[in-house]
């Protein structure tokens, strides 16, 4: 599969819509994501700290075989913030699809 660029504003929402599901720790966080891009964990933890700052994820350890896991829960500001770019997102998506399928051109005035 090609991966396509992927900007920090769209893994932020994937890393959203992770934790709305279930509360995760990052390794499985960037399991996730790397279904669709290829990041590595040094570009995911900085977003998961953004998150964190803004408000949008809580988190808390866990005591897993022995080591400590750090998890993320989203929290009511993150599912608000998500709900927005699902809605941009769809437009987005729309926008290139009707593009692509020859639906949508630059209007010459």
């Amino acid at each position: 599969m090609y991966y396509y660029p992927v900007s920090a504003v769209l893994i932020e929402s994937l890393i959203l819509a992770v934790v709305e599901k279930e509360d995760s720790y990052g390794y499985e966080i960037s399991q996730t994501i790397k279904l669709v891009a290829s990041i590595k964990e040094s570009t995911l933890y900085p977003i998961l700290r953004k998150l964190e700052t803004n408000g949008y994820v809580r988190t808390y350890t866990k005591e897993y075989q022995g080591r400590k896991r750090k998890y993320y829960s989203i929290t009511e500001k993150g599912l608000d913030h998500l709900h927005l770019q699902r809605q941009e997102w769809k437009e987005y998506r729309d926008t290139i699809d009707d593009i692509i399928e020859g639906k949508k051109l630059y209007e010459k005035r």
